[in-house]
């Protein structure tokens, strides 16, 4: 395991530290929210290149809640999840896609690429924002592995559209 990083009492304290701290909560109950949502969205996909996308980012996202529990860790805090109002919205919506189109369809499954590519877009948006913050504080072993997190979110994405464009969309638009 990573060393524990440095911290003063007087950062720990800081209004700066405190938002870096809720926003890993906010991301955190995200990640465990996706792992229990993830395997609908597979399920319910008609591509099977879409459903092993789907599949293998489960497996990356509880590699994800692990990192944050060693980002915890490495900050010397609990892990502990606050409720992310976005992500439970995001996760609806990728529900509502289920249920409001046609099993065996590939507009259900342009609908799911949608839909996780939402989902992606926040995530994306949320680690490249703690990347910069834990940076700012020097929490160097944190930033690596926010960083590692990043990089793995933005590459679902590139393949989400890779699939969408070059299998789904085109089958989508003539059904």
């Amino acid at each position: 395991m990573a060393t524990k990083e440095k911290q003063t009492s007087e950062m720990k304290e800081s209004k700066f530290h405190q938002l870096f701290l809720n926003e890993l909560k906010d991301i955190y109950w995200a990640e465990k929210h996706l792992v229990k949502a993830l395997p609908k969205l597979s399920k319910g996909a008609t591509s099977t290149k879409l459903a092993q996308a789907l599949d293998n980012h489960l497996e990356e996202t509880k590699n994800h809640v692990t990192r944050l529990e060693s980002v915890f860790e490495l900050l010397d805090e609990k892990a502990q999840a606050k409720k992310c109002d976005a992500m439970e919205g995001l996760v609806s919506e990728a529900e509502d896609i289920l249920s409001d189109t046609k099993e065996d369809t590939m507009v259900r499954d342009a609908g799911i690429i949608i839909a996780c590519q939402k989902v992606e877009h926040y995530e994306i948006s949320s680690y490249g924002s703690l990347l910069e913050l834990a940076k700012k504080m020097g929490h160097v072993e944190a930033a690596k592995l926010l960083d590692q997190t990043l990089s793995e979110e933005k590459k679902a994405d590139q393949l989400l559209s890779k699939i969408a464009e070059k299998e789904v969309n085109d089958k989508a638009s003539k059904e």
